[in-house]
């Protein structure tokens, strides 16, 4: 089929540090940050970064560890400002080529965080650094935390549909790196041990790719919770940004999840046995368990998921296109595919793709 919007190009981007969960906690012990934490506190530390939580290390924007507990919100905010530029346009030119276009292509360009804030935006330093035209239109969207990846892409599929366009390139950036700190609150902890650096990009077009496999976007949806936003979001306090992570979040996920799929495959008229590949937001191990529970899953249905949070940690907003370019650089099988990111809020967003190998 032809028409709608099509995925042309995946692009990904890390730190070039990084660092083992071990390593992290063997540094952490010889901080004066840790030996001022209540016992309760450092033995959590322990027990998420030695346990078995799905991760293995995270990929952050440190030349040293030892720079993570530099807690001075001037210190972290030029954290942000220096890295997130970067890994933004590099993850851009990554996925430009893989899509087998240049820089002149683009009419429009997208870019989400929620890590940190810039004026203007990091819209403004990709298009610098990438050349692309003055006359570009330019989009920054903030607050989506780590669910940004789908309204993104559904922004750049409005913006197709109403002719303004026709290749939108698409930027998820995030750099937690720059809101780590410690004190005794168990969210903040957490969120330091289960957070990693990273970008991904997404060429997106109104014509089928020339090369790769064939990604066609069909429909998406949405859910907000507001009722449910203090569970998961972040917060200012003190010139910094703070992390808040409840215990509630993989149950929420699980619930908000399954909900959302079961609603968007009926609208379809799908059932769910013609879901081939399933690329989901790897929020921890904790929600991954609630995502396999809910949605009926066998383990290896989580596979791509898995294997990000085990390499990168959970990156946030880009994590579910890095398991996205994963499933498509495995032998998976072509047919629909439901891909979903979820997070503050409390929001999910799920979108049905269909997926083709032989190109037109």
């Amino acid at each position: 089929m032809v028409g709608g919007m099509f995925l042309a190009g995946l692009g990904c981007s890390v730190p070039s540090t990084r660092y083992r969960q071990t390593e992290c906690w063997e540094t952490l012990q010889s901080s004066g940050a840790y030996h001022q934490l209540a016992p309760r506190s450092q033995a959590l530390l322990r027990k998420v970064l030695l346990g078995r939580n799905g991760i293995e290390a995270r990929h952050l924007s440190l030349d040293r560890l030892e720079d993570a507990f530099v807690q001075e919100h001037d210190a972290l905010h030029q954290r942000f400002s220096r890295n997130a530029p970067a890994l933004a346009t590099s993850a851009a030119e990554h996925a430009l080529k893989a899509a087998g276009i240049g820089a002149g292509d683009i009419d429009a360009v997208l870019v989400a965080t929620c890590t940190g804030y810039l004026c203007p935006g990091l819209t403004s330093h990709v298009t610098e650094r990438l050349g692309l035209s003055p006359r570009i239109f330019a989009l920054d969207l903030v607050g989506l935390g780590c669910g940004a990846a789908v309204p993104v892409l559904r922004t750049a599929q409005s913006i197709l549909a109403a002719g303004n366009a026709r290749t939108v390139l698409c930027i998820c950036v995030e750099v937690s790196s720059a809101a780590f700190y410690l004190d005794d609150d168990p969210g903040v902890l957490i969120s330091a041990c289960l957070f990693g650096d990273g970008a991904a990009a997404a060429i997106c077009t109104t014509a089928p790719p020339t090369r790769g496999r064939s990604v066609r976007w069909i429909s998406s949806a949405s859910d907000l919770t507001p009722a449910d936003r203090e569970a998961l979001r972040l917060e200012t306090r003190g010139g910094r940004l703070r992390n808040i992570l409840t215990p509630q979040v993989p149950a929420l996920a699980g619930e908000r999840v399954t909900a959302l799929c079961h609603r968007m495959l009926t609208d379809a008229g799908l059932p769910r046995t013609e879901i081939r590949e399933w690329i989901l937001h790897p929020g921890g191990r904790d929600v991954l368990i609630a995502l396999q529970t809910g949605l009926g899953l066998a383990e290896n249905d989580l596979r791509h998921s898995a294997s990000v949070l085990r390499i990168h940690g959970n990156m946030s907003s880009p994590c579910v296109l890095f398991a996205l370019r994963s499933a498509l650089e495995e032998n998976t099988p072509d047919g629909w595919w439901w891909l979903s990111s979820f997070g503050a809020g409390f929001s999910c967003h799920g979108a049905l793709l269909q997926v083709d190998s032989s190109l037109p």
